[in-house]
């Protein structure tokens, strides 16, 4: 999934990223707005992930959407 196609489902998966990922709150999640970068960088900040770690977390969780 690209960038254009995560931003335009966003609406309907940002439920599945708050079951995912339950320390982001409402303001991570109005922030992340479906940029993928942005989600990338508050799993990275709220779970001490490394940029790399948060990536392929990221990426996982959309290759099984």
């Amino acid at each position: 999934m690209n960038n254009d196609q995560f931003e335009g489902k966003w609406k309907e998966m940002k439920g599945k990223v708050q079951q995912k990922w339950g320390k982001l709150t409402d303001d991570d999640m109005d922030r992340i707005e479906g940029k993928r970068t942005e989600l990338e960088g508050r799993v990275q900040e709220r779970y001490g992930r490394t940029k790399d770690e948060a990536k392929r977390e990221v990426d996982d969780f959309i290759h099984r959407l």
